[in-house]
């Protein structure tokens, strides 16, 4: 019953006071749809950057042999070090929680056509489990190269979607014959669209890749240009790399404390500056957001003192007639807190919709897709919550502790 009075009460005050109350609940749904809008938009942009990010590889460390700048066991500094394959191989066996590792040669000016076109293009010789960690994802009804091709050394080639489009056109690639330096191959993998702003070799949609065994056996080399690992998780990836200098810093005679003579780009280390800078720049958008809502909520506060004074004697009149101060109270928390909930349901369909209309202007490549997720949505009604009480309470408080002979006076 006393809810019911509450909501006759909130009516009546709505009708005589139409545009403060308009103006209150439009400020709250700005609020509101601040908030949620800042932290949806913030979480597209966080995604579409780490995807891009990530289309390196994740959690992968680039490792290049450098030269010794320490003396060691009677032997000079700057002695140079190169890597074999076998190295990629003693890693795999000797390191502990190593996942994945691959040695990957490369070849930068070789020809290849396909019919009439030609082109001179990048070639990386590498292992199979190279594109799991590189993120090479096949387009469906192709493949990457695996360990019958590999064992077999097998001339099967997998070509970036750029690379593809270069020599094949709009036509299926796949199963059909490149040349290489005068080699044919046979396209048996192209690589679906990736973004990446990030690389050590050029952009994976330009190049092409073969098994290590056939680049070796094609062009004689002795030596890789450089090695890509993984550890098993990306917690491990700083033990895992003491252990790569010691089994490495064994083999070659150097110390396994000299930094020089290994040189890495452990991926998971930007990975953590990134996280921590977009949890950072989320932070800060719902920050602003909050304060845009906190406005809104001292317009409501505003709002419901002055409903507290043109009440005054109605106040009176229900505590001499026995009504509780804390009857009283929840009256007045009870309105603010459902033109709060009003005008925070407004915001947030208000947002759902712009959300919901983004995509189809076809930004995302600039900021992502913006996503409603359970999380933002928990943090603005929480802050919605918060404020609305706070809201409510001071002048529920006020109009609880009339004194009704004074209130009757007015």
């Amino acid at each position: 019953m006393a809810i019911g009075v509450f909501i006759t009460q909130l009516f009546r005050d709505v009708r005589s006071q139409k545009m403060r109350t308009a103006l209150t609940v439009f400020g709250i749904l700005w609020g509101t749809a601040s908030v949620v809008l800042l932290l949806a938009f913030g979480k597209g942009l966080h995604a579409s950057q780490q995807k891009a990010f990530r289309g390196l590889g994740e959690y992968i460390v680039i490792m290049w042999p450098g030269r010794t700048s320490i003396p060691f066991q009677g032997l000079a500094r700057n002695r140079r070090i190169r890597f074999r394959e076998a190295d990629a191989r003693l890693i795999k066996e000797q390191v502990p929680m190593i996942g994945n590792v691959s040695a990957e040669y490369m070849l930068w000016d070789a020809k290849a056509r396909a019919g009439k076109k030609e082109k001179l293009i990048q070639i990386s010789g590498v292992w199979p489990e190279y594109a799991g960690m590189r993120n090479l994802v096949p387009q469906e009804g192709s493949r990457f190269f695996n360990d019958q091709d590999m064992e077999k050394r097998r001339r099967v080639i997998f070509l970036g979607p750029d690379l593809k489009n270069d020599l094949f056109g709009k036509e299926e690639a796949v199963g059909r014959m490149v040349f290489i330096n005068g080699v044919p191959f046979m396209v048996v993998g192209v690589m679906i669209v990736k973004k990446q702003d990030s690389s050590y070799s050029g952009r994976d949609t330009r190049k092409a890749f073969m098994p290590s065994t056939t680049f070796k056996a094609m062009y004689g080399r002795e030596y890789v240009n450089n090695i890509v690992w993984r550890a098993d998780e990306p917690r491990h990836t700083e033990t895992v790399k003491k252990g790569v200098y010691k089994a490495l810093g064994s083999k070659y005679k150097f110390d396994k404390d000299d930094k020089e003579a290994l040189a890495m780009w452990d991926t998971t280390e930007n990975e953590k500056f990134f996280s921590a800078f977009f949890i950072a720049f989320r932070t800060f958008l719902g920050v602003i957001g909050a304060f845009t809502l906190i406005v809104g909520g001292i317009s409501i506060s505003n709002i419901m003192n002055v409903v507290v004074e043109e009440r005054t004697k109605e106040i009176g009149i229900k505590m001499a007639l026995g009504a509780k101060p804390r009857f009283v109270m929840s009256q007045f928390i009870f309105e603010t807190l459902m033109l709060t909930s009003i005008g925070g349901l407004l915001g947030f369909l208000f947002a759902w919709a712009v959300v919901s209309v983004v995509p189809s202007f076809n930004v995302e490549d600039y900021i992502g897709t913006p996503t409603i997720s359970a999380s933002v949505a928990i943090a603005a009604i929480a802050v919605l919550g918060i404020i609305g009480l706070l809201s409510g309470y001071f002048p529920a408080r006020r109009a609880a502790r009339c004194n009704p002979i004074e209130a009757l006076r007015l």
